[in-house]
């Protein structure tokens, strides 16, 4: 958890603030028994009524101090501690959106979610007890022996006994509880898992009448929390009443013991009602030290678990010397927008490449679509383009530079990719579109979604591109979510379009109609195109042809039918041969 400290820097200033202030509250705090005993020993006993209002209102002003000093700490602590978690959540969030693919799938996005979330809330409110009571805590147990000490010696031997005692008795307690905490935060990311599945996959447990599987898994995944906080709680319950009884017992000694010294005239009534209070100061300042050790334990599981993240290595790097690459001098548009040379990539764990030798090239003004079996590789060409992942070996170039060799934020910026699964904000129409181009006009919107056939749509609706759209797009279709989709893609106007199985959700003749269109309006970018109807790739300049990885043919539709059999099958299973022709 130090680690996480660092971000605490910039309010050193406020902190040093927050410990002065406490250090005042101790101070006021072990006051006033004093005070309480000098009244009692000098006004009460001797019946001074001045003394005694002189000092009660000496008393009263040290506790009105005391209070206001506790108030500020407490104000400035908690906007340290908030600021501290604002700044941790920023980090997570901003280290999380440079992962990769891979980084993802090792950590998991339920529980990245609850990283965020709870295991900084976690964090968070243990530096909040930290800046109150890691100060106060000492300060009042030593200036509560100190005070002690200065009423009665002899009586501090109670003290001696009873504070050992009292602190095994709760480390014991809290080792015995701490297992469990960092077993809760594990839990914790199975039901978030859970959850999460149980929410965006409703309509596919709905369609196969699953509800009650998934009622009777997230059951369970409760169930196991439930038990395990209540184990938890089980075991902390016997904290709070073994230290009253041992407190109360505490007192009863010293009231016994007091008693007989007062008899004796080796101690006066004030001071052993200062002496009980000091040993209460005490014996709760330990309380305070107990709490802590049981919070941050459990914060250091989370400080871990928050570093994990901060500190695992993006496989995709985005480094500053490449931030200036550009397209190499003297590149032409003949030349190739985007070329594969001998590129092959394998996911982590798998046994075989995903992709293996890759090499082709698509220029400027022309379209390459590639097709193939499901699992051919496809995709994966695309999110190695974007760099969603680095190949293992070969070299993808974009305008005649390694894309390694691009900032991430160039690159992608020059492309515009129109993803397999389609991904609507909540939102306005208008404000879906400018997604790909935060700062295009009214005009450029429109055409963009004319072009992606998206226009008779939008001017159905009642209030046509200032239409709201739910979260994830719930209240279109799939076809119009796709081709909203599109429509981003094609206003930001980039060098390379990456359509990924984009038309899938089409009806045939929107799928012509869109393909004539961007034929028409999109001349001066490359353009790949990863589908599986052969009707959406067969006019193509450039067919691909994948199965299992590898390019198994190239060229054009009447090239292929000639010379490539996988091809041929793919064609004739879904066309007849005068369509084919």
């Amino acid at each position: 958890m130090l680690q996480l400290m660092r971000y605490l820097k910039p309010y050193g200033f406020t902190i040093v603030a927050i410990i002065i202030l406490i250090l005042l509250q101790s101070l006021a705090d072990l006051y006033l028994p004093t005070l309480m005993s000098d009244i009692v020993n000098n006004g009460i006993i001797s019946g001074d009524t001045g003394y005694i209002w002189k000092m009660g209102g000496f008393m009263l002003a040290v506790s009105v101090v005391g209070t206001i000093v506790s108030i500020l700490a407490s104000l400035y602590a908690s906007k340290v501690s908030s600021a501290f978690g604002k700044v941790v959540r920023h980090k997570v969030f901003s280290k999380v959106e440079s992962f990769s693919t891979q980084e993802f799938d090792k950590l998991g996005t339920a529980s990245l979610i609850t990283r965020t979330t709870n295991d900084i809330n976690q964090v968070q409110q243990v530096v909040l007890m930290i800046l109150r009571m890691m100060v106060m805590a000492p300060l009042m147990c030593i200036g509560g022996i100190i005070m002690a000490l200065y009423k009665d010696v002899k009586l501090s031997m109670v003290l001696l006994v009873v504070v050992p005692i009292l602190a095994i008795a709760i480390l014991a307690i809290v080792r015995i509880a701490m297992p469990y905490f960092k077993m809760m935060q594990k839990k914790l990311d199975r039901i978030n898992l859970v959850l999460r599945e149980g929410l965006t996959g409703i309509r596919v447990i709905r369609a196969f009448n699953r509800t009650s599987y998934e009622e009777g898994r997230f059951t369970e995944s409760n169930k196991d929390l439930m038990d395990t906080a209540v184990k938890v709680n089980q075991i902390m319950a016997f904290m709070m009443p073994l230290m009253m009884l041992i407190m109360n017992i505490c007192v009863i000694a010293i009231v016994w013991f007091g008693s007989h010294r007062i008899d004796a005239n080796d101690m006066m009534i004030g001071d052993l009602m200062a002496f009980i209070q000091y040993a209460m100061q005490i014996m709760f300042s330990l309380l305070m030290m107990s709490m802590m050790l049981v919070m941050i334990p459990r914060a250091q599981a989370s400080a871990v678990r928050i570093n994990e993240v901060l500190d695992m290595e993006a496989s995709v790097k985005d480094e500053p010397a490449f931030k200036q690459a550009a397209a190499k001098p003297g590149f032409e548009a003949t030349e190739a927008v985007i070329a594969f040379d001998q590129v092959s990539y394998t996911y982590p764990g798998a046994e075989k490449p995903a992709v293996e030798n890759l090499s082709f090239t698509c220029k400027q003004g022309e379209v390459t679509a590639i097709i193939g079996g499901t699992g051919s590789g496809k995709s994966t060409v695309i999110q190695l383009i974007e760099r969603f992942f680095d190949s293992n070996q070969g070299e993808i170039r974009f305008k005649g530079v390694n894309v390694k060799d691009w900032s991430l934020d160039e690159l992608r910026g020059n492309i515009a990719l129109v993803p397999q699964k389609t991904t609507i904000f909540s939102g306005t129409v208008a404000e879906n579109i400018r997604y790909g181009k935060e700062d295009a006009s009214d005009e450029e919107v429109r055409e963009a979604a004319a072009i992606a056939q998206a226009l008779p749509f939008i001017e159905r609706m009642e209030q046509g591109f200032d239409t709201m759209l739910a979260q994830g797009g719930t209240n279109i279709s799939g076809g119009q979510k796709q081709r909203l989709s599109i429509a981003r893609a094609l206003v930001r106007k980039p060098s390379l379009y990456l359509f990924d199985d984009s038309f899938s959700a089409l009806d045939y003749k929107t799928d012509a109609a869109l393909r004539a269109a961007l034929k028409t309006h999109v001349h001066d970018a490359a353009m790949i195109i990863v589908a599986q109807r052969v009707s959406t790739v067969m006019h193509a300049e450039q067919i691909i042809v994948m199965d299992e990885g590898v390019i198994v043919g190239k060229g054009t539709h009447h090239e292929l039918l000639q010379s490539c059999e996988v091809y041929r099958e793919i064609v004739q299973s879904q066309l007849s041969e005068e369509e084919s022709a």
